[in-house]
């Protein structure tokens, strides 16, 4: 089926346009450093057991997590991953999550190459958007720290808007903000689920960054491209089609 030039490019945010799985795994290590250091616990396996907490969270997401401040969810999964290792102390918990959300904020990084391609995509004169399932408590902060802000048209955070990722609803509102089809859009994302399988239903064109060399099952969602690293978005996107 053909498309219409294309005119916007959509993005993900965590593990799209920086390293967020280094970056959360990286802070959980150096809370449970200091907590064996206090406590002789394994540090090893209290960072596995808050990564363990973290990862089923965010598997498991749905709009009713937006009722609990990210705060307060990250001192419950550092609470529980605590009581695995044989600690119950929830005083000890609040000052994990508070260590956490400090480490967390000095290892943001985007990848290599990144601000550098937003800028060429908007100099093409391509409209942008960032669709993310985060949470705006910690992902506006996160936003600014990356300097981002200026980089987009349109920045969609799901509990501001109400809508997680696959939600087709979500997709269809960031084309109608951006004042474009939705077949006139890519998406740019980690998530076979949550980014492919949502913009494909919406009709947009599906970039799919597979930076943990997965498989995509028989099934699908199929991507229309797929790259493993920023610096081959640009390459992947349908600017044939443009005139570009």
């Amino acid at each position: 089926m053909s498309r219409p030039p294309l005119r916007a490019v959509l993005f993900d945010l965590d593990d799209t346009l920086h390293d967020d799985t280094l970056t959360y795994r990286r802070a959980a290590e150096a809370v449970a450093n200091e907590v064996a250091a206090q406590r002789g616990v394994a540090a090893a396996t209290l960072m596995n057991a808050y990564v363990a907490e973290a990862d089923r969270f965010w598997q498991e997401l749905s709009p009713s997590a937006f009722e609990t401040p990210v705060g307060t969810l990250r001192v419950t999964m550092w609470n529980a991953a605590l009581v695995a290792v044989g600690i119950d102390d929830p005083a000890l918990a609040a000052s994990c999550g508070a260590a956490y959300n400090r480490f967390r904020r000095e290892f943001l990084e985007l990848w290599p190459g990144a601000l550098e391609l937003l800028e060429r995509l908007r100099a093409r004169g391509l409209k942008l958007a960032m669709i993310t399932n985060g949470m705006a408590e910690t992902h506006r902060d996160k936003i600014a720290i990356l300097r981002l802000e200026a980089a987009f048209d349109e920045i969609f955070i799901a509990d501001e808007v109400g809508m997680i990722k696959p939600d087709v609803r979500l997709f269809e509102l960031a084309a109608e903000r951006l004042g474009v089809a939705p077949n006139e859009c890519a998406m740019v994302g980690d998530r076979l689920e949550r980014d492919v399988r949502g913009a494909r239903d919406a009709g947009m064109f599906t970039v799919w960054m597979n930076v943990r060399e997965e498989t995509v099952p028989p099934a699908g969602p199929h991507p229309d491209a797929t790259v493993f690293s920023i610096v081959d978005v640009e390459a992947a996107l349908p600017f044939a089609r443009t005139g570009a």
